[in-house]
């Protein structure tokens, strides 16, 4: 007798068994690759045996091109997207023939052409990626949706909060789905929450949420198939939990062993493979004819990409194809301005008019951040943008930092450019690992850019006290994919900007708040482009060179404006990543002695990685040690007269005479 009931109202004969064919490929290429993990032929295997209902049902009730972020356990999203095995098994190989390169492991990769995202091992920050491919939808309008997979043990993260509240706050069309197989790795559901139904959770939301058998293959798929109608309707997301168990070791080196016996004997008469075949046999949709075609067709499928697989090299490796791979190329070129025209500017006025010009240009630009609507930013950057380009385009959000992120990465999926206004610079530690492991990586594993920049107004000298303050910019210098940008005038601030909007790479844009309406300079008024990872000549010298940016450029001017007895050589690197060493190098041949300035703290700052360059590659040029002039190695104070003790200008002098005098 059956363990399940299958409603068919609505399922023509053809679709049973396409679905069953799609049920059965996934199931049978697993007890495949468990035979080979087992003879030492492959290295890790993570096993969905036990829940392929949930992948194929999902992947199969959608169009072909609705974006899907599947996880560890979904074979069967690959599989129904028509994925050739063979190019899979050289993806789990570690074979340049899978889907990228030899970099990623098992189903850590993604493939634009099947619309399909890769995860990262975090798991949570993949949900706020499907709210910005449905923001794309929405914006464009659509008729479309995104999904997005989460495991029990992952909706105890941040990210799966913050990624549901701004689909319900923006009224997205996606669609959540759990998948509770009863443990996170060995952690059982009862350590995890408290709540009866994951699915309750939705109403604190207020979006609609459900629980259905997951193991049931066309109650996933008639579920996922209303949920996609009702989100596309009613322009809202989605909550579904998919009931199911783990059959093997949350990856098979880990084992069962935590597991009641009685649950594996209870879950296997709800095997969803062999529920669902019986029930086709029953009412003869499914003949053993057509059962052993389907084997057949699959087994050579199998076979033949284990051939293909197993005769392919090992990856030859190429650094220069390695180190090229990790920016998505920037085709364009630096724009100069059309006329000579010029205004008087302040740096923060600038910023916003590189803004505007490209929110003017570009009408597939979305800007995204806290109080920037009508209230126009926390220190009015965009104000009045939303009066001229709409609430569409210029978006207030949730206090969900790491979501947004993770949203400007869809939109980037998409074909949008984004950018996000981190309200002060110190709150990006909340959206840390969407910049770290999904924005800066994305490009290298499979290919798909981010189109992304991150405004991040910067720095102390305001006495605004430790949480307000913070120079953060070498956190995201030791990162490969990112590009860190940080202006010190309002014309490099205009072109830098439009710069980096036009880059297709995640550029982190540092903006110091005490140069907002500290400085005014002569910007062009026309549409023009600083270009990314090229230093600036501040004046030439011959005795000592100052290799700076940012708040240090103006300490460095103004410290040899009143030293007038030496020679400076001041560069604005403008740039941190890439860095400009051809002008650091040029800059070193003309003094010999070199001091590295910047306000952030001593240790750890980019001031040692510039010091050990020089050093390696300049030595020959030095008349003196490299001396680094930093901030105390403190967090940044509030009262005024600790700030300035703080603050590197303080030490200027001491290390500048230190320098000559050697």
């Amino acid at each position: 007798m059956n363990a399940m009931q299958f409603n068919t109202d609505s399922f023509s004969d053809e679709l049973l068994l396409d679905i069953y064919k799609e049920l059965l490929r996934p199931r049978m290429i697993e007890e495949r690759m468990l035979v080979l993990l087992r003879q030492g032929k492959i290295s890790k295997w993570f096993s969905g045996i036990g829940q392929e209902a949930i992948s194929v049902g999902a992947t199969m009730a959608l169009d072909s091109d609705e974006y899907i972020m599947p996880l560890h356990r979904n074979l069967g999203v690959f599989t129904a997207r028509k994925m050739p095995f063979s190019k899979l098994f050289l993806q789990w190989q570690g074979r340049k023939e899978g889907f990228s390169k030899g970099r990623e492991r098992s189903f850590h990769f993604g493939a634009n052409e099947y619309h399909i995202c890769g995860m990262i091992s975090h798991l949570g920050p993949q949900l706020a990626i499907a709210d910005g491919v449905a923001l794309a939808h929405k914006l464009r309008k659509d008729q479309k949706v995104s999904l997005a997979f989460s495991g029990d043990g992952g909706t105890s993260e941040g990210d799966f909060h913050e990624a549901l509240n701004v689909a319900a706050v923006w009224g997205l069309p996606v669609i959540f789905v759990i998948e509770n197989n009863g443990y996170g790795l060995s952690t059982p559901v009862n350590e995890q929450f408290v709540v009866e139904h994951l699915a309750d959770r939705a109403a604190g939301y207020g979006m609609k949420g459900m629980t259905i058998d997951g193991n049931n293959v066309l109650e996933v798929y008639k579920t996922i198939s209303e949920a996609r109608k009702y989100c596309i309707e009613q322009q809202k997301p989605v909550l579904i939990e998919c009931m199911t168990f783990r059959m093997r070791g949350h990856e098979e080196a880990s084992g069962v062993k935590y597991v009641p016996k009685e649950l594996f004997e209870e879950w296997a008469t709800k095997d969803p493979l062999v529920n669902y075949e019986q029930f086709l046999q029953k009412t003869l949709v499914l003949s053993d004819y057509k059962k052993a075609q389907f084997h057949t067709e699959i087994q050579e499928e199998i076979t033949s990409g284990l051939e293909t697989g197993f005769a392919a090299l090992p990856v030859v490796p190429d650094t220069g194809e390695e180190v090229a791979d990790v920016y998505a190329p920037n085709l364009r070129t630096p724009s100069p301005p059309a006329t000579d025209t010029k205004t008087e500017k302040k740096f923060i006025n600038a910023i916003s008019d590189g803004l505007r010009t490209c929110m003017q240009k570009y009408s597939n630009l979305v800007l995204m951040g806290q109080d920037i609507a009508e209230y126009g930013g926390a220190f009015k950057v965009t104000e009045g943008f939303m009066k001229e380009f709409g609430k569409e385009r210029v978006r207030n959000t949730p206090l969900c930092e790491s979501a947004i992120v993770g949203t400007a990465l869809g939109l980037s999926i998409k074909g949008y450019k984004s950018m996000m206004e981190m309200q002060f610079a110190d709150f990006v530690t909340v959206g840390f690992n969407q910049i770290i492991n999904n924005l800066a990586k994305i490009h290298y594993r499979w290919g798909q850019n981010a189109d992304v920049v991150i405004r991040m107004p910067t720095g102390a000298g305001v006495g605004a006290g430790p949480f307000h303050s913070q120079s953060n910019e070498a956190w995201f210098v030791h990162t490969p994919g990112l590009k860190v940008v940080y202006p010190s005038t309002p014309e490099d601030a205009k072109g830098l900007m439009i710069a980096a909007i036009e880059d297709p790479n995640p550029v982190l844009f540092f903006e110091h708040k005490a140069l907002y309406r500290g400085i005014s300079g002569m910007v062009p008024d026309d549409y023009y482009t600083v270009e990314i990872g090229k230093a600036r000549a501040v004046q030439q010298g011959t005795e000592v060179s100052i290799i700076t940016y940012g708040m240090g450029v103006h300490w460095a001017t103004d410290y040899a404006n009143v030293h007038p007895e030496t020679s400076f050589d001041i560069l604005d690197l403008r740039t941190l990543l890439p860095l400009d060493y051809d002008a650091i190098r040029a800059s070193i041949e003309r003094t010999g002695k070199v001091l590295v300035l910047h306000e952030d703290t001593l240790t750890g700052g980019i001031g040692g990685e510039i010091s050990a360059w020089i050093t390696e590659h300049c030595f020959k040029n030095l008349d003196a040690p490299v001396i680094r002039c930093a901030s105390l190695d403190t967090p940044v104070p509030f009262a005024i007269e600790l700030e300035q003790n703080f603050l590197a200008k303080g030490r200027l002098d001491e290390c500048v005479k230190r320098l000559v005098n050697y």
